[in-house]
């Protein structure tokens, strides 16, 4: 894909943002725009990097270990989204600069065992199976409050807010009703826990959702097939 696809891509996506901010009464400038690039080669996000994007988002620990920091230029944020295993962690430090699927104690003591070891902080966020869905990962929404806690003492993991993947489901009420509980546990925890750099994030939204997502409240976005194309799986 050119340039000039990918740029089309992103105008496209960037004037969706526009249109679903001003219907909820917001600011693009409040809003994320990561570009999930899983399974996708460096070529492409070179290429999506000279047509603008800068946020990108893997969710395999082997994958970001292979590609970053050998393609790391300036100005991009590097955002871990799959689900994390333990064994996995000693991949990230020097290669993301978020992670936002803390789902357990277990999973944020690694993480920050690991980082404590090379002498880095690292923004988190805790998952949150607002779904109920038992394929996804994330605490249940009763849980989420004690791990934001817990994550928000720990010496080296910089607690910022929430990710979220909506319910697979046609039905738009249904996504707009767990994107909506979500914002309410946000602004909860927010107040209660409180957040280090400022203004909660509030992760959650991909290509077939994000509209919704961010009427709803969303700060970041993930949307992988609407800027990249399919993935060969």
């Amino acid at each position: 894909m050119s340039v000039l696809e990918f740029s089309e891509r992103l105008d496209r996506i960037h004037e969706q943002i526009s249109q679903a901010a001003y219907r909820s009464g917001r600011t693009v400038d409040e809003i994320t725009l990561i570009g999930v690039s899983k399974r996708k080669p460096l070529e492409d996000m070179q290429t999506a990097f000279d047509a603008g994007l800068r946020h990108f988002g893997e969710n395999r620990a082997q994958e970001v270990r292979d590609k970053f920091p050998a393609w790391s230029p300036a100005g991009i944020t590097r955002h871990f989204i799959g689900h994390l295993q333990s064994n996995k962690v000693k991949y990230l430090p020097g290669r993301v600069d978020i992670i936002h699927t803390i789902d357990s104690q277990k999973i944020a003591d690694a993480v920050n065992t690991k980082f404590a070891a090379h002498d880095q902080v690292i923004p988190i966020l805790v998952e949150v199976n607002i779904s109920g869905e038992a394929a996804k990962e994330g605490v249940q929404p009763t849980a989420a409050l004690d791990l934001a806690a817990y994550c928000a003492d720990q010496s080296n993991l910089d607690f910022q807010g929430l990710m979220t993947i909506g319910p697979l489901t046609s039905d738009i009420s249904k996504i707009r009703q767990a994107f909506r509980e979500m914002k309410l546990i946000s602004d909860l925890i927010e107040r209660q826990v409180g957040v280090q750099a400022g203004r909660a994030k509030l992760s959650m939204g991909m290509s077939g959702d994000f509209e919704i997502a961010i009427e709803e409240g969303a700060t970041h976005i993930r949307v992988g097939t609407a800027i990249f194309g399919a993935r060969d799986y």
